[in-house]
């Protein structure tokens, strides 16, 4: 077995698991197979970078298909909870539809300035992936909302905030960048490389 093709793997894994996960809340509820499947989901994100990392197999394309699995997890989760918690949905719709718009925003900008959009992986990010993580499971396993929801959905606008700032900042696609503060030492000193070649 070829273990730098465990990363992609576990990409992958997050690809197929999501139509199942979409399938079973068709019928407007959920098994405990959906929870196991999230859950299995979610460390296959954890574990597929560190992985990668530690076996230097972190390229970029191995970072954007880790993004693209994240979207199409996360957006069946989305349409899965549509379908089995419409009503919450409607009654939190506000701070979600905050959410929405932000990330809508974001890729019209990585759009418009790349060409695609960013693979940052930053700290906010994971930030962002713990609060869902547990906003989902409290969601479909305990039918529970509360200041979770509210502390995901107020992550998650500040973390596009920041996003949508460090591809201002950042004067080409870059992957794996970990906070603005990374992007602005990039952005500096890419403009001292350029001042030295004066």
């Amino acid at each position: 077995m070829n273990l730098k093709l465990i990363p992609s793997g576990l990409v992958l894994f997050r690809f197929l698991i999501s139509p199942f996960l979409l399938w079973d809340a068709l019928d407007g509820k959920t098994s405990i197979w959906f929870i196991v499947g999230f859950v299995a989901a979610f460390l296959s994100d954890i574990f597929d970078g560190i992985i990668a990392r530690r076996l230097g197999v972190s390229t970029a394309q191995l970072r954007q298909a880790d993004s693209w699995a994240d979207v199409c997890l996360f957006s069946s989760i989305f349409v899965s909870a549509w379908l089995v918690y419409q009503s919450v949905l409607i009654t939190y719709s506000l701070p979600l539809l905050m959410v929405v718009f932000a990330q809508l925003i974001w890729w019209i900008v990585n759009l418009v300035k790349y060409g695609k959009p960013a693979s940052y992986h930053t700290y906010s990010a994971k930030f962002w992936g713990i609060t869902l993580f547990i906003a989902i499971v409290a969601l479909f396993g305990f039918d529970y909302t509360g200041i979770i929801l509210w502390l995901t959905c107020i992550v998650g606008f500040i973390h596009s905030l920041e996003e949508i700032a460090m591809t201002l900042i950042l004067p080409a696609w870059t992957h794996d960048v970990l906070s603005i503060f990374h992007a602005l030492k990039i952005r500096q000193n890419l403009q001292l490389e350029t001042l030295s070649e004066l």
